[in-house]
């Protein structure tokens, strides 16, 4: 009979970047659910602050640290403290992320490397810095938050698509380079949520119609539907678990069926 406790995280330790709200948070909360042990960072005490106080409303016990993931003497002082005060990051999710939605040509180069540097560089740094403890243990998982935009393009998102794209590839390569040491690197690429974030695009207009966006997703969408932050929750569990130790270099989508579908034929 197959042992179901393989789906459990107890005792391992779970870093989530960005984990302050939205996504971050609810992925956390899932792993915290399965037994992990959760730490999580921002880029601003505030938002750390706001975490915090969201996960012990929860009932979820979390620390929370500053950190700017794109900075790797941080990244390095982040891990060494972690590992100090919390233990050997057993689980990292590659959850910080930001996008700037900008026609290309209207999008200056300063603007395209500031999206790249936290999307794809700081995944890279992070997944490096714990790497080595990951070997010293003799198991790891890393999950990098992908998108539909690793396979998909759309307007005004170049360099996020170019970032998450190229996270595709670095998942593909961390399993390559690390899988003899028992290290597990997937990802997962969320469809439509909804989210504080996505709120304006879900809105009802004034004559009581949807919001054009909202439209365009639900016909784009077999489920119908956007997606939950808990949506996310059961596929990041089963990536973080040992249930998954022969899954590796794959990038699992939650996005109701979209990349399947070619959508509604107009009438």
């Amino acid at each position: 009979m197959y042992d179901m406790n393989k789906f459990r995280l107890d005792g391992k330790v779970a870093l989530v970047t960005g984990a302050s709200y939205g996504i971050g948070f609810a992925i956390a909360s899932g792993l915290a659910a399965a037994g992990a042990k959760i730490v999580f960072n921002d880029i601003k005490q505030e938002l750390v602050d706001k975490g915090l106080a969201a996960y012990a409303e929860a009932g979820i016990e979390a620390k929370g640290y500053v950190c700017d993931v794109t900075n790797e003497d941080a990244v390095a002082e982040l891990v060494a403290t972690i590992e100090k005060e919390v233990g050997t990051i057993d689980i990292l999710v590659n959850n910080a992320g930001i996008i700037k939605r900008i026609p290309m040509c209207e999008m200056t180069a300063a603007e395209f490397r500031q999206v790249i540097d936290v999307d794809l560089n700081a995944p890279f740094i992070m997944s490096k810095a714990v790497i080595p403890g990951m070997i010293k243990k003799g198991h790891g998982k890393i999950i990098n938050i992908c998108s539909m935009m690793s396979e998909l393009g759309r307007e005004t998102v170049s360099a996020y698509a170019a970032a998450k794209g190229g996270l595709k590839m670095l998942t593909r390569n961390i399993c390559s380079e690390y899988g003899a040491y028992n290290i597990q690197c997937n990802g997962i690429g969320p469809g439509y949520i909804a989210t504080p974030q996505t709120a304006p695009l879900r809105e009802v207009q004034p004559d009581g119609s949807k919001h054009p966006f909202d439209s365009f997703i639900l016909a784009k969408t077999p489920a119908e539907r956007w997606g939950d932050p808990e949506d996310l929750i059961g596929p990041a569990v089963f990536l973080a678990s040992d249930a998954s130790d022969f899954v590796n270099g794959h990038v699992l989508y939650v996005d109701g069926g979209i990349l399947a579908y070619i959508g509604k034929q107009p009438k």
